[in-house]
């Protein structure tokens, strides 16, 4: 009798065990944190994540979390509490996502050196409003004209003090012609004191973007701040200047077509920030786009010979018409394009961005939660083998037969805070790589991609250029 009851009240405990775990498996909620680790206290996996980053490979940190939790997953990271994302359907949900859901969220020292009026930290309709102004300035024929006209007469200075005999480091004579050719689009200022004095300023502040996050005289991050409270006062006298002249009807800079707006939000403090803060891309990103297409058609003579080709054939047909290459027969050759893309997609010069929730968010089955950052990492996309057939190689011509506006590619961000220089960036490029393959034959040294804190060449990419013969 015992016997028989133990067994029915064991039998009724499995039975009943069974029930509840069907129930909970039944109704758990279909969105969930997803899986990870935090790792340290405090620290978290951050350094991990910059020691991975530091290497040759890169997106280890990222690939060891992929095999072991999914493309989507938690960590710690830069003293938040993360979702990183590397699927292109969740990244390009947090991208386009309304401002009051996602916020910009990034390392303290570059909130602090970006100020609160920086268009990367502000959100709603003034940033709405300032990076539409930006934008359509951007992309205005006018802009487009006045940058070919500068890029074409800076590469032609530099190009013409090369000597064969020594080494041209790449990425320096790029830096000295982007940001030229970027300061006058923002604030007209051309070659002089002026000029030398923000340059300098400029690399100074731009040290501090990722460092410690310590405000002590001495530190980088209070060097930095320095840096950048004595371009204000230069870009100021700019504003000063044009407000006192009055300003043109047709804006000739960025600077004019912020002024000209009505808005008592677009103040002259948040201007000269938004205009130290739009040099980034002609100290970094567009210098290193135009060193990375080097190297690697350094390292692919079959596109060095295609793209030299097209652009040959291009250059004769000018010369033949006595014409000068406008911004639209530069972005008008195909294959040079795809190289760009191409460099693009392997550089991943933008990694990634970083954004934090301000809601319970739930997308794609994961629930990403109040106060928790999200970190959309674009590298992990472009060199997936799912999209990118054999991803680590460098490849243009996969691009003749594949759109570029598709999710698996994001190299400029996306959604509202769509990075506005885009098409510049490629007008710049397309530019300094016709001059240099129409002038030159080159041979490069042996050089390595550094990926952190921002992307750029070790050695600053040496090559021994020889002069072509004229055409």
């Amino acid at each position: 009798m015992d016997n028989h009851l133990w067994f029915v009240l064991a039998t009724s405990a499995i039975l009943l065990s069974a029930i509840l775990i069907l129930y909970r498996t039944t109704t758990r909620p279909s969105n969930s944190l997803p899986s990870g680790s935090l790792g340290w206290p405090l620290l978290g996996e951050t350094l991990e994540f910059i020691s991975c980053a530091y290497s040759d490979r890169p997106e280890s940190f990222m690939d060891k979390r992929r095999h072991l939790y999914g493309k989507v997953f938690k960590s710690h990271l830069f003293g938040s509490p993360t979702i990183v994302s590397t699927d292109a359907e969740v990244s390009k949900f947090v991208l386009q996502t309304d401002g009051k859901v996602f916020v910009p969220s990034y390392p303290k020292s570059l909130t602090e050196l970006m100020g609160k009026s920086s268009i990367l930290l502000i959100n709603g309709s003034l940033q709405r409003r300032v990076h539409g102004l930006i934008g359509a300035f951007f992309k205005s024929p006018q802009l487009k004209a006045q940058i070919t006209g500068d890029m074409h007469k800076y590469v032609q200075e530099s190009m013409g003090n090369w000597r064969e005999d020594h080494p041209i480091y790449i990425q320096d004579q790029a830096k000295n012609i982007s940001f030229q050719v970027l300061v006058r689009a923002l604030v007209s200022l051309g070659p002089g004191d002026d000029m030398d004095f923000l340059k300098k300023q400029f690399q100074e502040f731009i040290a501090g973007l990722i460092s410690l996050p310590i405000n002590v005289p001495g530190s980088r991050l209070h060097r930095s701040l320095q840096a950048k409270k004595k371009m204000v006062v230069v870009i100021n006298k700019i504003i000063q200047a044009k407000r006192k002249s009055g300003i043109s009807e047709v804006a000739e800079d960025v600077v004019d077509v912020l002024l000209k707006d009505e808005s008592e939000k677009l103040t002259d403090e948040l201007i000269s920030d938004n205009m130290i803060d739009l040099m980034i891309p002609g100290e970094d990103s567009v210098p290193v786009l135009m060193t990375l297409a080097v190297k690697y058609l350094s390292d692919c003579p079959p596109a060095l010979q295609q793209l030299t080709e097209e652009n040959l054939k291009l250059k004769k047909l000018k010369d033949r018409l006595g014409e000068p290459l406008s911004w639209r027969d530069y972005l008008s050759l195909p294959f040079t394009q795809n190289v760009i893309t191409e460099t693009l997609r392997m550089g991943n010069i933008i990694v990634g961005v970083m954004r934090k929730a301000m809601k319970d968010v739930q997308v794609k089955g994961y629930l990403i939660p109040t106060g928790w950052c999200v970190f959309t990492y674009f590298r992990s996309l472009h060199l997936d083998e799912n999209f990118y057939d054999w991803p680590h190689q460098f490849n243009p011509w996969r691009w003749q037969d594949k759109e570029m506006s598709n999710i698996s590619f994001s190299p400029f961000g996306g959604g509202q805070r769509l990075c506005p220089g885009l098409e510049l960036a490629r007008l710049e490029t397309s530019i300094f790589l016709h001059h240099f393959v129409t002038q030159f034959r080159w041979v490069a040294e042996a050089d390595s991609i550094v990926n952190f804190p921002t992307v750029r060449m070790k050695k600053r990419m040496p090559v021994y250029v020889k002069r072509r013969r004229q055409l």
